[in-house]
């Protein structure tokens, strides 16, 4: 793997959270009968004329500027054509040579090109219950057909599959904060495919790529892309070309299955759609647009952690790239005014370690303050690491004032009595004193845990690691 360079690209689908659909004044919704939000327009029948959703083009705006893109004074919609049982016109209505947006980026992967189209219908397979004759039966759903979709295309420029997750998460967390999407992945809101090649590590010449479709979570891009990267390295190692087309990543096996060969521009026949006018983006609908954007969005939040508070990049981004943690990481930082970095890289870690990843810290029964609080003991030697730790894990299952559940606990620091019990403890360690002694400061480790025993976790473990050393030094 060291000799060759990965190269990904990310394509992502959004669902715009408009209330109608792209092209037609059907209501948008999820979990609805099937079938029951359709119209002559988003079902293709003869004689229907679509009509663009400036709600849509006004979040496509928002996402431009958001981005740095270059916004199209004047863009075009194309007819893309191919036949599936999900597209009832034969063709969907998408931005092909002139989107709506150019150029931008997202810190340092940049933005080829974002624009605006309608997403297909949804098939709804049967398993084993559903069959007829021997064969699987499949179901169409028509209220998807026609929403709003913005899709963001980005340079080959990410170099892992982390990367890729990273970078998608960001996205996400920009696109949620704009208000332009829920981007919920479990019900399609966002959904990714990723080009991927590799090539000879050192050089600049492409190599041949593959799609992965349909990415439905951070954790299966990630796979998926590692799978594929190993999957064209052991080809290219065995003297076999690798071969551009489409793949499914099986994220319960891990397996890649070919879908089909990839399609070029030419295989959808593009031409400019002639029921609709040119989009022509006014200075008036820019300064809307620009009113809308927060005033800070996560990269900038990322780069205010690292800038003001001293926080490394990759907590920095982490916080920032989570809104949820990032949020509950600023009001504890503002209900006490404590140690940033503390907070940023033990406590936080630690809260998210017992509560589980994918829940809102904002939703456990640890308020941010008494976070800040337990942190502000620690720091102020009132109580220990270890002693904070239980008060912690006491905290995310039941709550509560940190303060009082030390003092009900009898948990707060001992200082009292320490050098009698350090004495203890090396007169039970021999081997660790003699090791101490002869300048190996590693071997403090059993006298250490041996104060910290008696002690029941109360002793602060720098000061034991101080009094056992200055005991031994000083003899």
């Amino acid at each position: 793997m060291a000799d060759y360079e990965p190269v990904i690209g990310l394509e992502i689908h959004v669902q715009l959270g408009t209330r109608t659909k792209m092209f037609c004044g059907c209501d948008l919704s999820f979990g609805d009968p099937p079938n029951t939000h359709t119209c002559p327009v988003c079902l293709g029948l003869p004689g229907s004329l679509p009509v663009i959703n400036a709600q849509a083009v006004h979040f496509g705006v928002m996402i431009g500027l958001a981005f740095g893109c270059e916004i199209a004074p004047r863009s075009l919609f194309h007819r893309k054509n191919y036949f599936y049982p999900d597209n009832p016109k034969g063709y969907q209505i998408s931005q092909y040579d002139v989107p709506l947006c150019r150029g931008g980026h997202l810190e340092e992967v940049r933005i080829h090109r974002v624009h605006l189209e309608e997403d297909a219908a949804k098939l709804n397979h049967l398993g084993h219950s559903g069959r007829i004759h021997g064969s699987e039966r499949s179901w169409v759903d028509f209220n998807r057909c026609g929403t709003p979709l913005v899709e963001i295309v980005s340079e080959p420029d990410i170099r892992s599959p982390e990367h890729a997750r990273e970078w998608l998460t960001l996205l996400r967390t920009t696109l949620r904060q704009l208000g332009v999407s829920d981007v919920d992945m479990s019900q399609g809101s966002l959904r990714c495919d990723a080009n991927v090649s590799v090539r000879p590590a050192g050089t600049s010449e492409l190599g041949t790529k593959t799609e992965l479709k349909n990415m439905n979570s951070f954790a299966f891009l990630e796979r998926g892309v590692r799978a594929e990267i190993e999957r064209q390295v052991k080809l290219l190692d065995a003297g076999e070309a690798v071969v551009q087309e489409t793949l499914h990543f099986d994220p319960i096996g891990g397996g890649l299955t070919p879908l089909r060969s990839k399609e070029e521009a030419h295989d959808y026949r593009y031409f400019p759609e002639p029921d609709l006018p040119p989009l022509v983006v006014t200075e008036a609908m820019l300064e809307a647009a620009r009113a809308e954007l927060p005033a800070e969005l996560p990269a900038d939040r990322a780069q205010r952690f690292e800038r003001e508070l001293g926080l490394g990049p990759d907590r920095a981004r982490e916080l920032a790239f989570r809104a949820e943690l990032g949020d509950y990481f600023e009001q504890a930082l503002a209900a006490n005014g404590g140690d940033a970095g503390a907070l940023a890289n033990s406590w936080i870690p630690q809260l998210v370690e017992r509560i589980g990843s994918d829940i809102d810290p904002a939703d456990s029964k640890v308020a941010p303050a008494s976070l800040a609080t337990l942190a502000a003991m620690v720091s102020a030697k009132e109580i220990s690491r270890d002693a904070a730790r239980e008060v912690l894990s006491r905290m995310v299952q039941d709550g509560g004032d940190p303060r009082a559940i030390v003092e009900r606990e009898n948990l707060g620091a001992i200082s009292e009595g320490l050098a009698e019990i350090v004495e203890r403890a090396i007169a039970a360690n021999p081997d660790a004193e003699a090791q101490v002694r002869g300048g190996n400061r590693k071997a403090i480790g059993p006298l250490v845990g041996y104060v910290m025993r008696e002690t029941k976790g109360r002793a602060d473990g720098g000061e034991v690691s101080r009094l056992i050393l200055e005991r031994l030094e000083s003899a």
